[in-house]
């Protein structure tokens, strides 16, 4: 493959059953409307006990590569040392290899840099399953029963049907028209990625912390043009993960809130930088439509009266 457009770099660590299912969903075979030789995929394993085979990730694609990275608590350097080595002149981060993606990431994605000269482009989060994991693990939903989930329901032949069995996750709890607090699919141009220093490797308690949040947080302040991606999303596979998959009673919040702290002087927030929505919306994603729009009236009405 002759220079890629667009460098996607996932993070993997000790996630075999998820990154068979990640992995399918950026294939070429899986992505409507673009073809391999636009992208690449970089695959990051940072560590894994069992380590990631390079047949295996081959396996997606020619435009699959591998990179093994040091083991580290949390995925900042492993992000910077990958988008070192990208070849596209536009970088895809998606920092947990456990969510899949919908098939009109890739497509759309690279029809907004398209249309803008310097976009940031965001996705909102879903969570597989009836709650948001962290709540649904303690009800009883675990990989089997998400195993099952998947099985009954035909996500390879329309990746679309993932809304239909997923929540927003906490993220993203306001939908499509308020501002989100991070996101798990972000593409920029590779030297906005390095003008901004890529991630801050000053994160290092276990799954990053808060080191997605700061980057989402330091683009959106960086790029004027944000995009979010209408009717296209990432869906989160549960697999024992620090903060996602951690029970509300066991949730290591306040560490990541006091690291943040102790980084940049400051509580977190999120940014406040309006979104251009853009894209296609898929029938089965129209009731997530709905509910934004409900979420927005109501936070404009609260608005009103304060």
């Amino acid at each position: 493959m002759n220079h890629p457009i667009l460098s996607v770099i996932v993070v993997l660590y000790n996630m075999q059953r998820e990154a068979s299912r990640t992995l399918y969903t950026l294939s070429s075979i899986y992505q409507k409307g673009s073809n391999e030789n636009e992208y690449e995929v970089i695959v990051v394993d940072n560590g894994s006990l069992i380590p990631i085979e390079e047949t295996f990730v081959k396996s997606f694609g020619a435009n699959f590569h591998l990179i093994r990275f040091k083991p580290s608590p949390s995925p900042a350097a492993a992000i910077n040392n990958a988008v070192s080595m990208s070849h596209g002149n536009l970088v895809m981060i998606c920092i947990d290899g456990a969510r899949m993606l919908s098939p009109g990431i890739i497509n759309a994605t690279l029809l907004v840099f398209k249309a803008y000269e310097n976009p940031l482009v965001a996705t909102v989060a879903y969570h597989l399953g009836p709650k948001i994991q962290k709540v649904s693990i303690t009800e009883g939903y675990n990989q089997v029963i998400e195993d099952l989930l998947l099985e009954k329901n035909d996500w390879k032949t329309n990746g679309n049907i993932l809304f239909t069995v997923s929540v927003l996750a906490g993220s993203s709890s306001n939908g499509w028209l308020l501002p989100l607090y991070e996101s798990n699919c972000l593409t920029l141009k590779k030297t906005e990625f390095n003008k901004i220093n890529g991630y801050c490797e000053s994160f290092t308690t276990p799954g990053g912390g808060y080191v997605n949040l700061d980057f989402y947080k330091r683009a959106c302040e960086s790029i004027n043009t944000l995009v979010l991606l209408l009717g296209e999303g990432t869906f989160h596979q549960v697999h024992g993960g620090v903060a996602t998959n951690a029970p509300l009673n066991q949730h290591p919040g306040i560490i990541f809130t006091n690291e943040y702290r102790q980084i940049r002087g400051k509580d977190f927030s999120p940014p406040t930088l309006e979104s251009i929505l853009f894209g296609k919306l898929p029938k089965e994603s129209i009731p997530f439509l709905n509910y934004s729009v409900e979420r927005f009236i109501e936070f404009e009405n609260k608005h009103k009266q304060n």
